[in-house]
């Protein structure tokens, strides 16, 4: 059971309804656990009450647009008999055929019974068939069956049914909801056959669509969700404009979609590839000129650059910076942590950071400098061994990405060291971060754990290391990752662990059906 996320809420809308029904409202966040994604948050979420209401305002808009005057025709196959009056059958073929879409599987006669008396109830109170029908949606939108992903299990309970999986592979390929075809598969059986099952995955990994899963699960692994709240000191950036932060992202998804999907190159090249996109606004940042005002150009970097791959990139260097300055350490922190799943202890709370943050130290002018002093403390340098020697060698790039030379007038020492190999610049780490295993392995536990929603304790024993083996023998394409997921057993496998019995009698009084899911 995992909450939807905002864009999957999103994405559901414009697929039921149509992109002209406009969803307003603010959405409780997803809180993103330590060492780990939004996905796996999703299933742990909690909704406040302010939450809720939310939610209930955006279904109460939603549903008064569904039925309005231009709308309520594409949505129902029939009129009331009396626009005045309740009409229960006219309202109980909208709630079948809506209710299967939205949660994304057939509704059961005791369901579609509840939904046909408000909206009976409502339409007797009010006088009006179509207000009615609204309080009707309006209810099923705030449901948690439409707002969670609820999973449930063949009667054998070796793995989800067919409605699940229908789920779980719009989830992870289209980030929203099944669409017919699907949904007409999950039906007759036809996605529990291997045939049947690699027919639907071929199917939405071919179609344009599949790029919205690819950003989505981008966004989540990069925590590229954050880029869009990076603030930073107008007066030390006067260059980090409004709508910067978004050309970040922008630019990130726009270059790991360019490579991984339409190019198809291996994922380990993303960390060297010069190919990338930039618009005006962010080719001032960069120092490289773009002639295009408004769209997004494509681009190569000149060969000699040092700016290279996806740690040369804004949403990286930007995020993983401070408001007024860079952070060697908190960019080889992210290396370690976002890009090869090497959690670092966090500091000790008594850590004394004045004498690092002393910028204007006349003496140790660079980072680098002033680390060295930081770390003669023992307690501090066994932390910063691991990440300075990566983070300390982007420093010609500023707390926005910008290109120096040096800090307060000190040259710039970019030497460093990783997997026992020396290298100098962001050109010599990403090299070296093409040629490791580390990487690799990290995006492929993390697109297991982004499909499952399961934390990396949770997982099914071996899974991972099939997935990689099958990653690695297709010269780690990003295609072949998520298909290796998507028909592998283990992704429709659920957990054998037992309920307590404290957590089944929860489970029961929280099943309208009286059953344990």
């Amino acid at each position: 059971m995992r909450r939807l996320t905002e864009k999957q809420y999103r994405n559901a809308i414009a697929d039921i309804f149509g992109e002209d029904i406009k969803v307003a409202g603010r959405f409780d966040p997803i809180v993103r656990p330590e060492h780990e994604l939004i996905a796996t948050g999703a299933s742990i979420a909690v909704l406040s009450s302010a939450g809720f209401e939310q939610f209930d305002a955006m279904a109460r808009g939603i549903a008064a647009q569904v039925l309005d005057e231009k709308h309520r025709a594409i949505f129902l196959t029939c009129k009331p008999a009396q626009a005045a009056k309740a009409d229960p059958r006219c309202a109980g073929q909208f709630i079948k055929r809506i209710g299967l879409s939205l949660f994304r599987r057939p509704l059961s006669a005791k369901e579609v019974s509840f939904y046909v008396d408000v909206a009976g109830n409502a339409a007797s109170t009010l006088g009006d068939f179509y207000k009615g029908l609204h309080l009707s949606l309006a209810s099923m939108l705030v449901s948690p069956q439409f707002l969670f992903w609820i999973e449930t299990a063949t009667p054998d309970g070796k793995e989800l049914d067919s409605w699940s999986k229908a789920a779980r592979l719009s989830s992870i390929l289209w980030n929203t909801v099944p669409d017919a075809a699907l949904l007409k598969a999950a039906r007759s059986g036809e996605i529990n056959t291997p045939d049947g099952l690699r027919a639907q995955v071929e199917r939405m990994m071919a179609s344009p669509r599949f790029e919205e899963g690819a950003r989505a699960f981008f966004s989540d692994f990069l925590q590229l969700d954050r880029v869009d709240d990076v603030a930073k000191d107008p007066l030390v950036y006067p260059r980090f404009t409004t709508g910067v932060g978004s050309d970040f992202k922008e630019q990130t998804l726009r270059t790991m979609v360019d490579h991984l999907l339409t190019r198809d190159q291996p994922y380990p090249q993303i960390f060297t590839t010069r190919h990338t996109y930039l618009n005006r606004r962010l080719g001032l940042v960069y120092g490289i000129p773009v002639a295009s005002t408004a769209s997004w150009e494509p681009i190569d970097l000149p060969t000699d650059s040092d700016r290279v791959g996806l740690l040369g990139q804004g949403a990286f260097l930007a995020l993983f910076s401070h408001e007024g300055r860079s952070s060697p350490t908190l960019r080889g922190r992210a290396i370690r942590e976002v890009l090869m799943c090497q959690p670092v202890p966090n500091p000790p709370a008594n850590v004394d950071f004045s004498g690092f943050n002393d910028t204007s130290n006349d003496v140790l002018k660079t980072a680098r400098q002033r680390l060295d002093r930081h770390n003669s403390d023992p307690v501090c340098a066994a932390c910063h061994k691991i990440t300075d020697p990566l983070g300390l060698p982007l420093e010609q790039y500023d707390g926005i990405g910008g290109r120096r030379l040096t800090e307060n007038g000190a040259s710039i020492n970019t030497a460093g060291a990783f997997e026992g190999k020396s290298f100098n610049g962001l050109s010599g780490l990403s090299a070296l971060m093409a040629q490791s295993q580390a990487p690799s392995e990290c995006i492929a536990r993390r697109a297991v754990e982004y499909a499952s929603g399961l934390g990396a304790d949770k997982l099914p024993e071996g899974w991972v290391e099939a997935i990689l083996k099958a990653f690695q023998a297709d010269n780690f394409r990003f295609r072949s990752l998520i298909r290796s997921i998507a028909l592998s057993p283990q992704f429709f496998s659920v957990s054998t662990q037992a309920l307590t019995p404290a957590s089944a009698h929860v489970a029961m009084a929280d099943n309208s059906n009286g059953k344990v899911p």
